[in-house]
């Protein structure tokens, strides 16, 4: 994740101390926040679904007894949180269950959700189930984020979600996927953010795996991402010139950071050194680093998007096992791709703010793990390759 709040108005976010905390990079004494697909049905069909969630959960998912002896073995490897995703985590009929164990074990619990059915008694169980923050995603205002998202009213009902939680307190995060089809939507986005009071603004860029494996076409050009970030970080200054604190955020693109830095390197050289700074902390993309997966029948993957790639099972090992073993080529490989890194990541000045940017990006348009990511749109000027040609 890339804090555009933080970079750009030094406005700390309750999550930054993961972002730029002090990390100690041995791989030994990695702790990742680990993101639980706890659930694979979902009552919407939305067409960039990375986990493919349907009408039915697998026969393998993890029961409750299973799930809280992992939520158990997270808590003693001291993970920071868990987020509690899906699917539409909400189908699951222990999930309040679930969050209140894994809260009485010292995690910080985030729900992630298409919002849909949070009505004011779903919300306030939420609230005692001890969530610090409830992730909900639209994908463009009324009947745009219904054909995004496969179901009519899908809109008006995740709105009404939206509402019911900040009605009782509860700290929202709107999640916002961009492609060809939305980014047009982002001012209203911002206007909607504004009226509604929501605390936090997640921008994701568009990765191609599940569903979203079909959407390549949907991919915004590198001029379009460009004007994208502008819009961005215009809107997020003007949020905090008018003193309204919304922390906003662009995930799954590293690029953002450096493209961040060298527009305030041109600018402002003061603030261009606190920028670089914060990005050099954060260490750039940390899939199979500080970011995990487990998917509903117990298989751990190096982020949200390697559901094709298995790492190993909990019900066989301990997550903390399996996350620190290093025999497994891709595990080994993530922890230290630098050398592994092919085409333009070879030579870029600024390899250790973005280390390599989403490698499943990557194999998912080239085939190879390796291969830059094609969504890097810093141009070779930029990146020092021209200089050095």
């Amino acid at each position: 994740m890339i804090s555009i709040s933080r970079l750009l108005c030094d406005a700390v976010g309750p999550g930054d101390f993961l972002r730029y905390g002090v990390q100690d990079h041995a791989a030994e004494r990695q702790r990742p926040i680990v993101v639980w697909n706890c659930t694979a049905r979902c009552n919407l069909r939305c067409v960039h679904c990375y986990s493919n969630a349907g009408d039915h959960d697998p026969a393998t998912i993890l029961n409750t007894e299973e799930a809280k002896a992992f939520i158990r073995d997270l808590s003693a490897f001291q993970i920071p949180v868990i987020l509690f995703s899906g699917g539409e985590p909400l189908l699951r009929e222990d999930i309040f269950e679930l969050a209140r164990f894994a809260k009485a074990h010292e995690l910080r619990t985030v729900l992630s959700t298409n919002g849909t059915l949070i009505s004011k008694e779903i919300a306030d169980k939420i609230r005692h189930a001890g969530f610090t923050e409830v992730g909900i995603s639209l994908d463009g205002i009324g009947r745009q984020n219904d054909r995004f998202r496969g179901k009519d009213g899908a809109y008006q009902a995740a709105l009404q979600g939206i509402r019911n939680c900040i009605a009782l307190g509860l700290r929202v995060s709107l999640r916002f996927t961009i492609t060809r089809d939305t980014f047009t939507q982002i001012p209203d986005i911002f206007d909607l953010v504004e009226r509604e009071g929501i605390q936090r603004l997640c921008f994701y860029h568009l990765v191609y795996t599940g569903r979203a494996s079909q959407l390549r076409t949907k991919g915004l050009s590198h001029s379009q991402t460009r004007q994208v970030i502008d819009l961005i970080c215009d809107r997020t200054l003007d949020l905090h010139h008018r003193g309204l604190p919304v922390e906003v955020l662009t995930v799954d693109n590293h690029a953002d950071g450096v493209y961040l830095y060298l527009k305030q390197k041109r600018k402002n050289t003061a603030r261009a050194q606190k920028v670089l700074a914060l990005l050099r902390a954060n260490g750039g993309n940390n899939s199979g680093i500080r970011i995990a997966a487990v998917d509903p029948s117990g298989d751990v993957h190096p982020d949200q998007f390697w559901h094709h790639y298995s790492l190993g099972n909990v019900r066989q090992r301990s997550f903390s096992d399996i996350w620190l073993d290093m025999s497994d080529p891709l595990m080994r490989g993530l922890k230290a791709r630098k050398g592994l890194l092919k085409g333009r990541c070879v030579k870029c000045h600024y390899l250790d703010l973005c280390n390599g940017n989403l490698r499943v990006r990557a194999e998912a348009v080239f085939g190879d793990i390796w291969a830059e990511d094609p969504a890097c749109y810093l141009t070779d000027e930029e990146i020092g390759l021209a200089h050095e040609e």
